[in-house]
């Protein structure tokens, strides 16, 4: 089999293009430099080229609230380029595994998310991810929508390298305790990408680390694990001003995973601890 694998400069294509080689399988890795997937002769040309049997898609447009003043960039990533690699997929009949967000509901509520559940996104991230879905669920039969949140991996910015950075020079720091999600480490989840990508189990899944906690929560145990001494204050939302909206609830069920035969991620605690390690 060989994968191609978009965004490898980023956290989680280069965690995946890292587990598709551990365990031998041909894979070929693009960046913007290699391919601009808003380019849809660029896409064709690269794809085709390459030959594979399957599509990783990982890059996407991610700033969130710069999202808000830059939405024409942001839809031509996030639905656009989808949309350019769903069709040479199909014109080479190979599979595409498409990695989405909680973003695209409204983010509302206490229950974790199913797949299935209506959308409603209300953020331009938002937005344009939803319409990378709709376009790949469109354009292709042979597909996986993999909705992720809260990554951490070793390559580029995250949660937990911003908070050990800010412990170097802050004493106290303030931590929205509103919204709630499961903390996420790229090297679990790139081992289930790949498991999956080598199946036709097609559909929607979420695929998070398991258990919850409040980004104040996370940042807690951030510092607790790696030993610093910083005071961490809760902030709702509201006290803490972001550009753009941002879900209370980012939960997401699990039980797709499980009822089709995938292996459910490691706690977040554990993935935590890990990766602190790893740093």
């Amino acid at each position: 089999m060989k994968v191609f694998v978009t965004g490898v400069r980023g956290q989680l294509g280069y965690d995946v293009m890292r587990e598709l080689e551990k365990r031998g399988i041909d894979a070929v890795g693009v960046d913007i430099q290699e391919m601009d997937i808003t380019d849809a002769a660029s896409v064709e040309k690269v794809i085709k080229s390459a030959a594979p049997d399957a599509v990783i898609h990982c890059a996407a447009y991610t700033a969130v609230d710069a999202a808000e003043d830059n939405e024409e960039l942001c839809r031509k990533v996030n639905a656009d380029g989808p949309r350019n690699i769903a069709r040479v997929c199909r014109e080479l009949d190979i599979k595409m595994l498409q990695v989405s967000t909680d973003y695209v509901f409204d983010g509302e509520g206490e229950r974790p998310w199913e797949p299935d559940d209506p959308c409603g996104p209300r953020s331009v991230y938002g937005q344009t991810k939803y319409e990378g879905e709709l376009a790949v669920q469109e354009i292709l039969e042979k597909y996986f929508i993999v909705r992720i949140a809260w990554v951490f991996g070793l390559n580029g910015k995250n949660f937990v390298k911003t908070m050990l950075k800010l412990a170097e020079t802050h004493d106290s720091l303030t931590v929205v305790n509103d919204q709630f999600g499961s903390p996420t480490y790229t090297y679990d989840l790139a081992g289930l990408l790949v498991d999956m990508i080598q199946t036709e189990k097609y559909g929607i899944y979420h695929a998070t680390n398991e258990g919850f906690c409040s980004w104040y929560e996370f940042a807690c145990a951030i510092f607790e694990k790696a030993g610093k001494k910083v005071e961490v204050k809760p902030v709702t939302t509201a006290e803490y001003g972001a550009k753009a909206f941002r879900p209370h609830n980012s939960r997401m069920s699990k039980e797709k995973l499980t009822a089709n035969g995938f292996r459910r991620l490691p706690a977040w605690e554990d993935a935590l601890e890990r990766y602190l390690k790893e740093i």
